[in-house]
C-alpha cells in the first residue's frame, strides 16, 4: 500500500525528535524504502516520521505504508513511544560491529552511510584492535622461573610483548634498538630512566626506555621467553 506524502498526518503528541533526516534520505537513497510507515485508518503517522521527511527531501511523492487497524487508540498511543525507544534499549556486539565496519571499508563502500560518523567509526576500530589480540603475537602462558639472582633473566637484545607495549632490553643510544622496538609503528610516549642495581653483564651501559607504540598489538600476558632473534 502507497499513500501520499502530503496524505500522511504527523502524530502531534509525537516526542521522538529528528536531527538527522539527511542520514535518514542518504539511506533511503542508497537501499531504498525498506521499512514502510505505520499509520492509523485516519491515515495519522503511528511509526515513521522521520522516514516520510526524508522521503520528501528526496523528492519523494508517495510513501509505502501499512495499516495498524487492529490498534486501538491508547495501544497506538503507546506504540508510538515503544517504538522508538525499544529501538535504543538495544545494545551493540562492539567486536562485531568493529569487524563489520571494517568489511564495509575495506570493500570501499562507505561506512558512514550507516549512520556512524567517521569519528564514532575510527575510535571503535581503534578499541577493537587495542582489546583484540594479534595472534602473531600470541603470548606464552609461562614466565621463566626465577632461580639464581646472579644470573640475569633479561640480556641485552631481549624484546618482550606485554600486551600490545613491547619492552626491549637494550642501548638507547643506538637507533637500531628504537628499530626494533617500534617495529615501524610511531610512539606515542617516550619515558627515559637511568637503570638503578644494574651491573654491565645484565645491560649495556645507557638510559632504558620504554615506549607505548600505536599498533594493531591487543592485551596479552607477558611473554615466556622474549625474542632475542630480531634485536641481537
Amino acid at each position: 500500500m502507497f499513500h501520499s506524502c502530503g496524505k500522511v498526518r504527523p502524530y502531534p503528541k509525537n516526542a521522538r525528535t529528528h536531527s538527522k533526516i539527511r542520514q535518514i534520505a542518504d539511506s533511503i537513497t542508497r537501499f531504498g524504502f525498506t521499512n514502510p510507515v505505520s499509520i492509523s485508518d485516519d491515515n495519522e503517522i503511528i511509526a515513521g516520521h522521520g522516514r516520510v521527511e526524508a522521503a520528501k527531501l528526496v523528492g519523494m511523492k508517495n510513501v509505502p505504508t501499512v495499516r495498524l487497524s487492529h490498534l486501538d487508540a491508547a495501544q497506538r498511543r503507546a506504540y508510538v513511544l515503544a517504538d522508538n525507544k525499544l529501538a535504543l534499549n538495544a545494545g551493540w556486539d562492539c567486536e562485531v560491529l568493529a569487524i563489520e565496519l571494517q568489511a564495509l571499508i575495506d570493500l570501499d563502500f562507505g561506512a558512514e552511510i550507516t549512520g556512524f560518523s567517521l569519528a564514532e567509526i575510527d575510535l571503535l576500530l581503534d578499541e577493537a584492535r587495542e582489546s583484540s589480540p594479534d595472534p602473531r603475537h600470541e603470548a606464552d602462558d609461562e614466565v621463566p622461573p626465577f632461580t639464581d639472582p646472579r644470573l640475569a633473566t633479561t640480556r641485552p637484545g631481549d624484546l618482550w610483548q606485554l600486551g600490545r607495549h613491547r619492552l626491549l632490553c637494550g642501548d638507547a643510544r643506538h637507533r637500531q634498538g628504537f628499530d626494533c622496538l617500534l617495529d615501524g609503528a610511531c610512539a606515542d610516549l617516550v619515558s627515559p630512566t637511568r637503570p638503578t642495581t644494574l651491573r654491565s653483564t645484565d645491560m649495556c651501559a645507557g638510559l632504558a626506555v620504554s615506549a607505548t607504540a600505536s599498533s594493531p598489538w591487543g592485551p596479552a600476558r607477558c611473554r615466556g621467553r622474549p625474542s632475542r632473534a630480531s634485536c641481537g
